[in-house]
């Protein structure tokens, strides 16, 4: 595969570009640098801790929502009540028209009308769903391991030319109703952005928690902020990699804290260095745990807002369009303060 179309399928297909990158050495690109701030994981302690993480079964052999079961009718109530303000903040990214090097393949816009005595106008449009550029929500079948997906069923059963037959995004139908928590890690660390080489670890979601006098509990949805917008607004459009993002250990934190949800600016690092689990947290969150991904929310505005009210957790709520076999689904999440 070719430097360019490897880099336009990373653009659409997201996550999937972290199962080419780890193996693109092979391929004739330079290795990626070192990994800072946490050792990386043999091959052994990802199976483990996938094997730790796993969900399965838990809410019975048919479950469809995974994680999203953390969010109790008790949980919603108490999630409404955070709304003091009435402020609003969208963390959903603008749908751009135009390609570049990480969305080659940009929202598809058509306008209709008929001149000169038309009093309406329609349109229609297309999107790819998932990719770095599209805020988005994961079905928890959009990864598999070893052939199996979220609990423990089989891929080429599941799935057809039509959509997947189970456990897809029109699953997550209801939508999410839940307290939200951001996490700046950036913040808590006194930087404007993480490099690209470093890693997210548990130390940094404990620090932002300390900084921020609160504590993630179970059915929360929780947005990780490392800073990346700054760095495009001040450098540029980043490439698909190599990107700072989560150590595994972070999800394994996510299972014991029984978040319900995880979106951030960032998602593992990328290139992931696994052979074995190179799309790590996808792979670990959705397979085992069945944790749906927020993907690529924009999170500058939402982060100004938490520092101008001084508090960190708010009501979140989105649901995806109801697409009955998809991946995933364009989003426009909401935070109420």
């Amino acid at each position: 595969m070719s430097e360019m179309t490897r880099r336009q399928f990373m653009g659409v297909a997201g996550v999937a570009a972290a199962a080419m990158a780890a193996q693109a050495g092979a391929q004739g690109r330079p290795p990626p640098p070192a990994s800072k701030r946490a050792k990386d994981l043999t091959e052994d302690e990802l199976q483990a801790m996938f094997d730790r993480c796993s969900n399965t079964g838990k809410w019975g052999p048919n479950d469809e929502l995974g994680t999203l079961n953390y969010i109790t009718a008790q949980k919603r109530i108490a999630a409404a009540a955070l709304v003091k303000t009435g402020e609003v903040v969208s963390v959903g990214r603008d749908l751009d028209t135009k390609p570049t090097r990480t969305n080659p393949h940009p929202l598809d816009l058509h306008m209709f009308w008929t001149p000169p005595d038309s009093i309406a106008r329609t349109d229609f449009f297309s999107i790819a769903s998932h990719g770095m550029t599209v805020t988005h929500m994961d079905a928890l079948v959009h990864f598999s391991v070893n052939g199996k997906l979220y609990n423990g069923r089989d891929v080429n059963s599941t799935f057809s030319a039509a959509g997947a037959k189970w456990g897809s995004v029109h699953a997550q139908k209801n939508g999410i109703f839940t307290r939200g928590v951001l996490l700046d890690v950036a913040a808590a660390r006194g930087v404007e952005w993480y490099e690209k080489d470093e890693y997210v670890t548990v130390a940094d979601f404990e620090a932002a928690e300390t900084r921020q006098k609160l504590k993630v509990q179970s059915g929360d949805a929780i947005f990780v902020r490392t800073g990346f917008e700054v760095l495009e607004a001040k450098q540029g459009e980043q490439d698909v990699y190599p990107r700072a993002g989560l150590h595994a250990e972070c999800v394994e934190w996510m299972h014991k804290r029984q978040v319900a949800v995880y979106g951030g600016d960032c998602i593992e690092k990328l290139p992931y260095p696994s052979q074995r689990f190179p799309s790590a947290m996808h792979m670990i969150g959705l397979v085992s745990m069945g944790l749906p991904i927020l993907d690529w929310p924009s999170l500058t505005e939402l982060a100004q807002a938490c520092e101008r009210n001084k508090r960190w957790d708010y009501l979140l709520t989105t649901a995806p369009l109801r697409i009955i076999g998809g991946t995933a689904a364009p989003i426009n999440p909401l935070c109420l303060f």
